[in-house]
Parts: C-alpha cells; sequence; structure tokens
C-alpha cells in the first residue's frame, strides 16, 4: 500500500522551477522577473545573457532548468515555449548590526528571496480550420 502521488501543480503542457533562497532583495529580483514576463523562452534568455543586473545569472539558470524540466519531464516542444509566469517572493532576512559612533549600533538587513517560473508551450491555432467553423 503506497502513497497516493501528488496531483500537478501546473496544467499538462506547462512545466516550471523554483529558485530558493536567493541571496538577494525580492525587489531587484522583480525588475528581471518583470524583464522576462511573457517573452518566448529565446527572447528570454537572450536578455539575461547580456543583462547586466547581478542576479540576471541566477534567473537564466533558473529558465534553463525550466526549460530542461519541460523537455525531459513533460515532453514539450522547446521551440514553442513561453514564460507564462514569473513569481518572485519573500524570503528570511537576516539582521546583523555595525558599529557607529559613540556606542550605538545600526541595523543592517540581509534579505532572501524565491523567484517561480512557469514555462507553457503555444497551443495551435489553426486559422484555415476556424474560418470554416472545423475548429
Amino acid at each position: 500500500m503506497g502513497k497516493k502521488s501528488n496531483p500537478r501543480r501546473v496544467a499538462d503542457n506547462e512545466a516550471f522551477a523554483v529558485l530558493k533562497q536567493h541571496r538577494g532583495s525580492p525587489q531587484k529580483l522583480n525588475l528581471l522577473a518583470q524583464l522576462i514576463r511573457g517573452k518566448s523562452v529565446g527572447h528570454a534568455l537572450a536578455e539575461l545573457t547580456f543583462s547586466t543586473k547581478r542576479p540576471a545569472k541566477d534567473v537564466k539558470k533558473l529558465l534553463e532548468s525550466a526549460i530542461a524540466n519541460a523537455e525531459n519531464n513533460h515532453g514539450l516542444d522547446i521551440d514553442r515555449l513561453y514564460i507564462k509566469e514569473a513569481t518572485v517572493g519573500k524570503g528570511l532576512v537576516m539582521k546583523r548590526f555595525r558599529a557607529r559612533a559613540r556606542g550605538r549600533g545600526a541595523r543592517i538587513l540581509k534579505p532572501f528571496s524565491q523567484m517561480r517560473i512557469v514555462v507553457k508551450e503555444y497551443e495551435e491555432v489553426v486559422e484555415a480550420d476556424a474560418k470554416e467553423g472545423n475548429a
């Protein structure tokens, strides 16, 4: 008597990858998420490759992981993938302090964040069949 398998969290033509415990603020990571949201994976990889932002390397690695999941685990076509959603969440915050003048201390916050990318395969729409009413 085995354990029941978990239901899929996304549709059959989707795949996702999650980046956890990224050492950086969610606000900065969200700038990259906005940059790639809704684009095809080829365009998004090109944007991330030439981006000057520090977390771009980690986001590119995450996107490549989502693409690999789509191809290997779900049998989706890489050339027809686009980024359906790219969400950023807040993680833990390490609190440190820096010694200041006259015996005081200043607080330093070192935030962590997480990111989730969902890629989806384009659905084929045949316009000729739709015009004829066969669809």
